[in-house]
């Protein structure tokens, strides 16, 4: 699968955040977020494992009991079933790799 980037078809699963799923195949997918300063991602968990690149703006994670400052270029994994959130510092671009595959996040 191969896609050229487009502004269009980002949806708003919460306020403040926006999201597009780019590519995916059988057992991943690559997720571009948009996130504005004083947003919240909450607490969750899901099975996929969750690996993520930040692009621009500066987000604090929360991954389990730690905490991290993430800023352009800074990476992270999650492994599926851990809690974790983030408060939105500055406007930030990040890019997230799932697998296997979320569902939920495949194009409508």
């Amino acid at each position: 699968m191969f896609a050229k980037y487009s502004p269009e078809g980002f949806s708003t699963p919460l306020p403040g955040i926006q999201m597009k799923t780019f590519v995916y195949g059988e057992n991943s997918l690559l997720t571009r977020f948009h996130l504005k300063k004083a947003s919240v991602l909450p607490k969750h968990s899901h099975p996929q494992e969750q690996t993520g690149f930040l692009v621009s703006g500066k987000i604090k994670l929360f991954i389990g009991t730690d905490t991290f400052l993430a800023e352009p270029g800074d990476t992270w994994s999650i492994k599926g079933g851990i809690e974790h959130w983030a408060e939105i510092i500055e406007d930030s671009v990040a890019i997230e790799v799932f697998a296997p595959l979320r569902e939920d996040y495949l194009p409508k």
